[in-house]
Order: C-alpha cells, then structure tokens, then sequence
C-alpha cells in the first residue's frame, strides 16, 4: 500500500476555522508557558526518586550496611580474618571456593556479607553461597558467632565448621590471638 503523501484536497479543511480553533496556535513571539504539566511531572518524579534513595539509605537496617555500627564492622573484621583451615583466612578460603567453581564451569553466585547484633557485644555474620547443581540451585549458609568481648568467634552452621580450623578441643570456639586480628 502507498501511503497518502500531502493531499491539496485536505487544505481547505485545515484553514477552516474550525479547524484553526481546534489546533494551538504557535507564535514565536509568544513565551512558553513557565510551568508546563509535563516539566512539573518530571520535577515530582525526580524528587519522589530522590526523597526514595535518601529514605532508603538512613533507613537501611544495620545487617545490610554492616560499616554504619564499628562493632559490627569489627565482628566483619574479625571473621573475615580469621584463620581457615585451608587457606590463610575465612575471606580467601570462600573466595578459593567461588574461583574454584567458576573455573569448572558451575553456576556460583556470593552474596553480601551481613553483620546483626545478637546483643551488646555479641553478632552473629553470615555470607551466603548459592551454587548450581544438576538440576537446581543449592544456597549454603556460613555463619558465625562472634563474641567481641571475648575476642572468638564460634561458628553456627555446618558449612562454617568445615571452613574453621581443626582445633584439639571439642567445643568450635576459637579464640582469637594477636596475629589474627
């Protein structure tokens, strides 16, 4: 089909003055009008996006922006340079493990690391690890204690266990010494 290109015989229709009524006329003599409908929308809209962020930002919990408390930056400090039982630390030996699943072509995914406070100087960090299987996504969940008075660090699910040094006593608190901090 050819599409209709401009037609003489629809001139007379638009210079009718109902026609001229109808369509706004265009002056450049005339200024714009300051506030249009349009330019206040996109003014709402930048502001809700921006009053959206900030509120997200100072309302954030402490678990997923673990710097805004020292303690819990100091628990996160603390586990993440403790000694692993295959590598020099918990840090490297998760980060050996993700490099090591990425080069034999498996799925893995790390999550954020994130600190909550049991109580006064006690926080529980945890850091997640979902890997894909045959036919589905396994998520292990390493997690430890940290008791900051105390100085060790505890860990609390299996996965954490298998990544903590073999020590020769029967309780998995690991006090920490000077050369881990």
């Amino acid at each position: 089909t050819e599409l209709p290109t401009r037609s003489p015989d629809l001139r007379p229709l638009l210079e009718s003055r109902d026609a001229r009524q109808l369509m706004p006329s265009v002056n450049p003599s005339e200024p714009a009008p300051a506030w249009s409908l349009t330019r206040i929308l996109h003014y709402a809209t930048a502001g809700l996006l921006i009053i959206g962020v900030l509120a997200f930002w100072y309302l954030q919990p402490p678990a997923l922006n673990p710097m805004a408390d020292p303690q819990a930056a100091k628990a996160l400090a603390l586990v993440q340079t403790h000694q692993a039982s295959d590598a020099p630390t918990l840090l490297q030996a998760i980060a050996n493990r993700v490099k090591t699943m990425s080069e034999r072509g498996q799925g893995v995914r790390l999550g954020e690391w994130q600190v909550q406070q049991r109580d006064e100087r006690t926080y529980m960090v945890r850091i997640w690890l979902r890997e894909e299987g045959t036919t589905q996504w396994f998520e292990r969940d390493y997690s430890w204690q940290v008791d900051l008075d105390r100085r060790s660090i505890r860990p609390m699910s299996n996965f954490a266990v298998e990544l903590m040094p073999r020590n020769r006593s029967s309780s998995h608190s690991t006090p920490l010494t000077g050369s881990q901090n």
